[in-house]
Parts: C-alpha cells; structure tokens; sequence
C-alpha cells in the first residue's frame, strides 16, 4: 500500500494525458488449440467443504483430466474477518478424500504459487498500480459511515443500493490533500464504455451493462488486500488458467472481469458457469444444513465414488444419466458441451441406494474386498470390543464371508455393525424362560436341529436349510412352522427379525452348533 500511495501522489503531481484508461482492447475468448488445460477450484475458507463445492471442484477436476489438463485449489482468503478455523485444512483433506486431490495447492505446492490469496498481495498492488498508471482505478476516500448511508437512502427509495462515483472526478489537488491527511484509500475501477460481450460455454452468448446498473467497484481495500473482483483476474492470469468453470452466481460479475482483462491487457480464459446445485425441494443448499458438509458423509462411513456420483447424476453434463459410474468413467463420458442452464435437484435420500451400487463394485474386487474386511475388523472391535465371546468373529475369512453373504442388502459397510446385525459378532443372552414362552417343545425342536446339522455334508445353502428346516417342522405334531422358526430366531439371535437360515449360513454350522446346544444346557 505505501508504493500505492506513492504512486497515487505522483499521479497527483504529473496527472495523465486523459482520465479514462489508455490500451483497452476488444476481449477475445479465443483460446490456443493446443494449449495446455488449466482449471483452478477457488473456495473461500469461510467453512468447511459441502456437497455444492465438492461439485464445482469435481467438475473441475474431470474437465482438466479428460483433457490431460491440471487441477489447481487456490485458497480465497483476503476476507480475513470471516476466516473458520480449520477450513484451509479441511477442504484439501476433503478433495485428497473424495478422490478428486488437487495437482497443485497449498499444501503440494506448484510452479505459481503461492496458493493462498493473503500470501499474494504484491502481485495485486502491481496490477492496481498498472490500473491507477493508465487512468483505469483511482483513489476513493469515502468513509465507511458515508457509504452506510448510500445505502440506506437506496433501499428507502426502494434502489438497489451502488456507490456514486464520488471520488472518480476529484482533482489531481484534492488528491494530493486527502492523501496528505493520513487516511488510506480504497481503490476503485472505473467502470465506463461498452461490457464485451462474451460467450459462455454453458449459458451461450452474454453482456451485462454493469456500468448502467452498478458504481464504480473497489478492488483493493484500505487494508491493501483486494476483493474478489481483482484477485481472481490478477490470479487466473498469473496461473494461466484456461477455463474458468464456477458457479452460475457469478455470471452477471463475468462482463466487469472483461473490462478489467481488458484494462490490464490480458487475455481473458473461457468461462463456463454451472447452473445451482438445489435442494430436492428447490431450495438453495445452506451450510446452516449440518448434513451437507462432507466430513458428514466421511464420517457417516459413505463411500467417495457414491457422492461424486450422485451429484453428477442430478445435473447434466453426460449422454446418458445412470447410477453407478466411478470416476474414471465420469471422466470419459463428461462433455462440458452438455451441461445446461438448468439447476440440479439434490435427492439425498437415494444416496444410500447409490452408496449400495458401489459397496457392491468394491465386494466384487478381491483387492477392495480385502481393504474392505480390514475396516470391518476396526469398526466390530471397536463398536463391540469385550462384549465379543469368541475371537474366532475377527477372522478375516469369516469376516470376509459375512460380506459377500450380505452385499445387495446393506447400504454402508457400517450397516454390518448395528444392532440388527449384533448376532454376528456376539452370542446373544437368551434363557430357557424366553425361549419356553415361544413354545413347550424347546428342547425337542433344539434336538431336531442338531441332528438335521450331525450329518456327513453341512455345506448347506439356504435353500437346503429353508427346505430341512420345513421337514423339521413338519415332525413335530401341533407346532406350526412358524413357532418353530421364532424359536430358532431367537436362540441364534435373540432378536425376532433375521430369516433363520439367512443366520444359519452367516454364522456358520459350528456356531449354530454351539448356539443351539447353549439352549439345551441352559
């Protein structure tokens, strides 16, 4: 701020030959055919990482490697006041979670950082100065309580509220006598002459006249870090973005990023803008909403691939929209030409049907299966600990036969360890008392069992159990088959909901054995 200030007093001696910027040229958004591909994912650490920006970061992320191009987290801190504590953490954790890690950030560092917007202030005094030079910027002294004013007697007089170019046209002089006072100025761009016109990859032709409809924009504070306005050209530039790919929000900002590409004289990247990610019910996704953070769904044992598949399969941007794609197929059937205007309604219900899908993929790869066994094994030691009788439940084939038993019925892998699968981990306490209540023929309908499983073959499947246990019920004269089965449930259980001979193959006939003789000796 003080070569700016230096600068604003030099100007206020040898002023320009005109007021109005010099060199502006037609923006062009023509980009090189054979230019390298690089898009950035610009968050503002004002909160941790949600569903709305995992989507702009994914669809970032699948542009830049359909096209071999780079994927670039750049961190927008300059609003220091509303910075969260943890959140630059947090969203490249999230990212390197999702699958979808950056090529370059603050974290892996890169040949144009740094990555962080406060650690970059002195590229975006040069290029105020450049503005200041040339006539585009000037200086604005304008108290905070004059500008509260503005607008306060704009939203009185039903206006939107906009600055009114007080400071655009002081004199050379009063300059110099503002500056010499001791406050700091804002700077302002000078938003004057036609907006080009552009043409967005999603939303097609635009122009947007903001200076018939706004003030002249601050781009550098007082404290001599910028706003959004300046930061995000100053950087796109620098970095040599190719492709801007952001939320439909900034749309209407696009035509003051123009002018200011264009009084830098920089070539401006493409812009894409991406239609709202909603709520089912239309509403606009809030992070008052607890549940839309994505250490929520890490921590809710939900799978990567589900969420960016979800996301993906409520919006456009694909040929055919279906569950199921992984990442890679995400990639290569991704076309940014079939993205549309129209926003995407999020149905996060469905998101345990799609966490099923890819459960499944994982289930059906050894490799995955195997990593999946080892996280069976944390979450049963952990959830049930001492209450577990016999360390026989941790072994990984049994383990691994409780998950190909039960793939296409549990959403989450976390789903194995509730209550309603408890019996595959722990004997339950059931005594002869409750089991009577069921029926009179406790012992005989035991005994009936034990020896249908004494057998030479006790490879059964269900089928064969379903049909054995049914010529079991048939030998017992005056009991339905149904007490039979509650019977069995509860002793193998002690719950009344698992089909028995589902429990039967789960627990292996060894256990079943031990279970059942536990009632006979009880």
């Amino acid at each position: 701020m003080a070569v700016l200030l230096k600068r604003l007093l030099q100007s206020a001696r040898h002023p320009a030959a005109s007021g109005r910027p010099t060199g502006r040229r037609e923006a062009s958004l023509g980009t090189d055919p054979g230019a390298v591909v690089r898009v950035r994912f610009a968050p503002s650490p004002t909160g941790f990482l949600h569903l709305g920006g995992l989507r702009t970061a994914l669809y970032n992320y699948i542009f830049a490697k359909k096209h071999q191009g780079s994927f670039i987290l750049r961190l927008e801190d300059t609003d220091q006041t509303r910075l969260v504590p943890g959140a630059v953490e947090n969203i490249e954790d999230m990212l390197e979670w999702a699958g979808i890690p950056p090529d370059e950030s603050p974290r892996r560092g890169g040949p144009v950082g740094p990555y962080q917007q406060s650690q970059r202030l002195e590229l975006y005094a040069r290029a105020t100065e450049a503005l200041l030079e040339s006539g585009a910027a000037y200086p604005c002294f304008c108290s905070p309580q004059r500008l509260e004013l503005l607008k306060k007697e704009a939203l009185r007089n039903h206006q939107t509220p906009r600055y009114d170019n007080r400071c655009r046209n002081l004199s050379q002089g009063q300059v110099a006598q503002k500056l010499a006072q001791g406050p700091k100025p804002a700077i302002r761009f000078r938003l004057e002459g036609e907006a080009p016109a552009f043409q967005d990859l999603v939303y097609g032709w635009n122009r947007h006249e903001v200076a018939n409809v706004e003030g002249d924009p601050v781009i550098l504070k007082s404290d001599g870090f910028p706003t959004y306005h300046l930061a995000c050209v100053v950087d796109d530039h620098h970095m040599g973005i190719s492709h801007v790919l952001r939320g439909s929000e900034w749309l209407v900002s696009t035509s003051k990023h123009l002018l200011l590409y264009q009084a830098l004289g920089w070539q401006p990247p493409r812009f894409a803008h991406l239609p709202l990610l909603l709520n089912r019910d239309g509403s606009k996704l809030s992070k008052r909403q607890g549940d839309i953070f994505l250490e929520h769904f890490a921590a809710a044992d939900f799978l990567p691939d589900a969420l960016l598949d979800i996301i993906t399969n409520c919006g456009s941007g694909f040929a055919e929209n279906q569950m199921g794609r992984t990442l890679p197929e995400l990639i290569t059937q991704f076309d940014l030409t079939r993205v549309t205007c129209h926003s995407a309604l999020l149905d996060l219900e469905k998101l345990p049907e799609f966490n099923r899908l890819h459960l499944c993929r994982l289930v059906s790869s050894e490799t995955q299966r195997r990593q999946l066994v080892g996280k069976l094994q944390a979450l049963v030691e952990e959830t049930f600990g001492d209450q577990i009788q016999d360390r026989e439940v941790l072994a990984p084939a049994y383990m691994e036969r409780i998950i190909l038993l039960r793939q296409g019925h549990i959403c989450r892998l976390q789903d194995l360890v509730s209550p309603a699968y408890s019996y595959l981990w722990t004997r339950p306490a059931v005594g002869r008392a409750q089991l009577g209540a069921l029926s009179e023929k406790v012992d005989v309908i035991a005994k009936r069992v034990l020896g249908l499983l004494e057998g030479p073959d006790t490879s059964f499947t269900q089928d064969m159990l379903n049909s054995k246990l049914k010529k079991v019920s048939e030998g017992l004269e005056g009991t339905k088959h149904s007490t039979v089965m509650r019977v069995l449930r509860v002793a193998l259980s002690g719950q009344l909901g698992p089909p028995v001979a589902e429990m039967m193959v789960s627990l292996g006939m060894r256990e079943v054995r031990e279970r059942i003789q536990k009632v006979l000796s009880s």
